[in-house]
């Protein structure tokens, strides 16, 4: 599929509801701007996130995936952010061997405070995915209507 100029990557963002969550609220009520095309899940926690749920999300016709949490030490689960932190780079050494560019996943800590960091996270990541093109190398697995 060729990339227009007005070609909007869609992306995906688990955000843990005590700290990332809140701070994608601050943004808003904020007035802070990032793109529409960010779809915010909200877990309970970012240890919460299956790998599973990202593969789905790609498969589904994600550009890009991003899990937002707690800062390491911060988790209102205690120990959450630490196990999620672990999973997401087994995953993303699979995404690799699957064919996944480097760039589509991330995993960012923002604290309910941070709506500038929030704001300033996803206008990147929208930036660096966009960048990458549309996700055709998952187009095999995607789900047809």
């Amino acid at each position: 599929m060729p990339v227009t100029e007005n070609w909007k990557p869609t992306i995906v963002a688990f955000c843990c509801n005590w700290c990332s969550y809140a701070g994608a609220d601050l943004a808003g009520s904020s007035r802070l701007a990032y793109p529409a095309d960010v779809k915010i899940i909200k877990v309970p926690c970012s240890c919460r996130v299956n790998p599973m749920f990202i593969l789905r999300a790609f498969e589904k016709g994600a550009d890009g995936v991003i899990l937002c949490g707690c800062h390491p030490g911060d988790c209102h689960y205690s120990t959450g952010n630490y196990y999620a932190r672990r999973r997401m780079t087994l995953l993303f050494s699979m995404l690799d061997y699957l064919g996944v560019e480097d760039g589509r996943t991330r995993v960012e800590w923002v604290s309910a405070a941070e709506g500038v960091k929030f704001s300033e996270t996803m206008n990147s990541f929208v930036e660096k995915v966009r960048g990458l093109g549309p996700n055709v190398r998952l187009g095999d697995l995607r789900c047809r209507n």
